[in-house]
């Protein structure tokens, strides 16, 4: 059975039901399909978002829901196993876990990411309370703790985690650098030494959890006590929506979208963490919400065009 919307919303975090909620107020037939669980499940509050930091996300997503149903948007409690091909003219298929299918005028993928993290025992563990990855979402939290950075991995992954021991110090002067199986350059020590963070070299055999995070036990045996520890996780996009629809990606991976969230395909866009890994929740709701206005236009130019070569 297949069920016709102007648009099928892939994803139920902020960025997809910040769209829904412009779409829907727009009355526009707006379909969410929110299965999976999101990326920052695993915390128990967000910050940065003006008029709701400190709330926890479940309950930012459990509002956003209401408020979208209430405009009367479609929640589907399914995951998207297949889309397209199809056309904007025509319309795209989505095809459910269920085995429903929604035809959908325009597309807009909200699926985010998920993190890769580093095979080391209590990193999963303590992901999203004690061990961390954004001092803009966490620091503050932690301010004046003794505070660790590990090491990356993957291509990119040092840079990154040198780059949140440069940040760090703002919110503690006791952070320590574990480079761990990575080598530093001499201009990353040098950089490090002038914002005044310690380099304790050894490879990382584990984060020593009890009850919390208590600090990282090196291969050799030395202890290290922290209460914090901040990781660079690898990013993977959640985009196999948008490489079923053949939407061209660049060269790092990820999905070439212009300033709106249009991909290359036709009809369908991307918006959030699966086409930019270093949006917040307010930038991933804000990035729905235009997403969502360019949308409405499309579907607007596109009706017009139909009635003038009606008449």
């Amino acid at each position: 059975m297949s069920e016709r919307y102007d648009v099928v919303v892939v994803g139920g975090g902020a960025a997809g039901l910040s769209a829904a909620l412009v779409l829907a107020r727009a009355r526009r037939r707006v379909a969410v399909v929110r299965g999976g669980a999101p990326r920052n499940a695993p915390a128990e509050h967000m910050h940065g978002f003006l008029s709701r930091d400190g709330m926890p996300p479940a309950d930012l997503l459990s509002v956003g829901a209401d408020e979208v149903a209430g405009y009367g948007a479609e929640l589907i409690d399914d995951v998207v196993t297949g889309a397209g091909p199809g056309s904007a003219h025509d319309g795209y298929p989505i095809r459910l876990g269920g085995g429903g299918v929604l035809r959908a005028r325009r597309v807009l993928v909200a699926t985010g990411l998920r993190d890769e993290l580093p095979e080391l025992p209590g990193v999963r563990e303590r992901w999203g309370v004690d061990v961390l990855h954004c001092p803009y979402c966490h620091g503050y939290e932690v301010r004046d703790q003794p505070i660790g950075v590990l090491g990356g991995r993957g291509p990119g992954a040092l840079d990154r985690a040198v780059h949140l021991a440069l940040l760090l110090p703002q919110w503690s002067r006791d952070v320590v650098f574990f480079p761990h199986t990575m080598t530093l350059s001499d201009t990353d020590r040098a950089h490090l030494d002038a914002r005044g963070v310690r380099v304790l070299e050894g490879e990382v055999a584990r984060f020593a959890v009890d009850g919390g995070l208590r600090g990282v036990e090196l291969a050799d045996g030395r202890a290290v006590p922290r209460t914090a520890m901040f990781v660079a996780p690898t990013f993977h996009a959640n985009d196999d929506v948008l490489v079923a629809m053949g939407c061209a990606f660049d060269d790092t991976g990820w999905v070439v979208t212009d300033p709106s969230g249009r991909t290359s395909v036709p009809g369908v866009w991307a918006a959030g963490n699966v086409s930019n890994p270093a949006a917040q929740v307010i930038s991933a709701a804000s990035a729905g919400s235009t997403a969502a206005i360019a949308i409405n236009g499309d579907l607007v130019l596109a009706d017009t065009a139909a009635l003038a070569a009606a008449r």
